[in-house]
């Protein structure tokens, strides 16, 4: 797609085009565009049929009613903020008093709706023409337009002093192939010049992989991992809120888990439970905390399932009663399910370089019980644990 394509697409002809593409089955593709072209300019029916499979993947993350009357690019799709995370951000921003915010390389929009719907001012800024564009329409397209003010232009160019916060996100893709980039300082910008537009602002927040090494956390930022139906989604450095707190927040809640800076949790025998932490609790290393809670240890010092003698409910982290723990044995793996009569069976591994199809190729389970499968290590060694997700015992 390029500028002029997608200008075609907000002209009258345009925007009645995108109606009648709605939907379109993909196996129809062909035909719906042969019958347009005699009607339509072969460009701009490329244009809208691209857009209108741009929408239908663009649902899973804005939800189909904004997704049906937004503009997006395949790299705005791919890159932009996941509505239920880009609100969280916006109702901590305003929260926290922001009434105004710098949205440094905002691309299609998608956080700059989010605080705008939040009842904050945006300037919304991206050096790509293509993507300003998009943010535009879809300013215009949501009713926020007063809100919105796109600019495009470098964004290290951009005198962010007027604003009470600066949201940065950077890009994080890029190389002939446009694969995810790791190294921080390959990000675009450059997560150095990122946390200094921070530390000028009086309120900051900076969008980074979850994969960002704890660190390269700056001793000026607070650190929030998040989750979203399990998902670990992103990573975010706060500056002006709590430097050196580490948090994992999980949605839909929000739930928050503020580090509590303990130790490493000691590993203890294989208990009745189970508990399999989410992944922002994770990443956010805060195992320790959760283990603390529910007065549980680990399995094996290096990997983050924690064990505990009874059953405790807890938001971060989903709980299994262990009926079986045996030593890695395929064979007696597959006699044992064959006893339970197990014909439907998970397998989750940590430690363990054993893919799930594999295993399950080899055990054929059948029958009419369900199971899980913890493929790991307990205390150094290579194990099976069988189980089954935890439920509350009454009486």
């Amino acid at each position: 797609m390029n500028d002029v394509s997608f200008a075609s697409l907000l002209t009258p002809e345009g925007r009645a085009l995108l109606d009648e593409v709605r939907g379109t089955d993909p196996a129809r593709e062909l035909a719906v565009a042969t019958r347009l072209r005699r009607t339509h300019p072969a460009e701009l029916v490329s244009a809208a049929l691209g857009q209108a499979r741009l929408r239908q993947r663009a649902a899973a993350k804005f939800g189909a009613e904004d997704a049906e009357r937004m503009f997006f690019t395949p790299n705005g799709v791919e890159q932009s903020t996941r509505t239920t995370v880009a609100t969280h951000r916006a109702e901590r921003l305003r929260a926290l008093g922001v009434r105004s915010v710098a949205d440094l390389c905002s691309g299609i929009g998608g956080d700059a709706i989010a605080l705008a719907r939040a009842g904050i001012r945006v300037l919304a800024v991206d050096r790509d023409p293509l993507a300003a564009a998009a943010a535009r329409a879809n300013a215009e397209a949501l009713g926020l337009p007063d809100l919105i003010e796109v600019r495009e232009a470098d964004v290290t160019e951009v005198d962010t002093a007027p604003y009470d916060a600066v949201f940065v996100d950077p890009a994080r893709r890029g190389g002939r192939a446009g694969g995810r980039i790791f190294d921080p300082e390959a990000y675009s910008p450059p997560l150095s010049w990122a946390v200094g537009a921070a530390l000028k602002a009086p309120l900051a927040a900076l969008k980074i992989a979850p994969g960002i090494p704890h660190e390269t956390v700056p001793a000026e930022a607070e650190a929030e991992w998040i989750s979203d139906g399990g998902d670990v989604k992103e990573a975010v450095l706060w500056f002006g809120t709590e430097p050196g707190l580490v948090r994992a927040t999980l949605l839909p809640g929000p739930r928050v888990l503020r580090g509590r800076g303990l130790p490493d949790p000691a590993v203890r025998p294989v208990g009745r439970y189970l508990y399999e932490p989410d992944g922002a609790v994770i990443r956010a290393h805060l195992v320790a905390e959760v283990a603390e809670d529910l007065d549980g240890g680990l399995l094996d010092e290096t990997i983050a399932y924690i064990t505990a003698d009874s059953l405790r409910p807890t938001p971060y982290a989903t709980a299994y009663e262990i009926t079986d723990r045996i030593p890695f044995n395929v064979k007696k793996l597959r006699a044992l399910l064959r006893e339970r009569e197990v014909g439907v069976l998970t397998v989750k591994k940590r430690g363990s370089a054993v893919e799930p199809e594999e295993l399950r190729r080899k055990v054929k389970p059948q029958g009419p019980h369900a199971a899980t499968v913890f493929l790991t290590r307990v205390a150094g060694a290579p194990t099976m644990l069988l189980g089954h997700p935890a439920r509350p015992h009454s009486g």
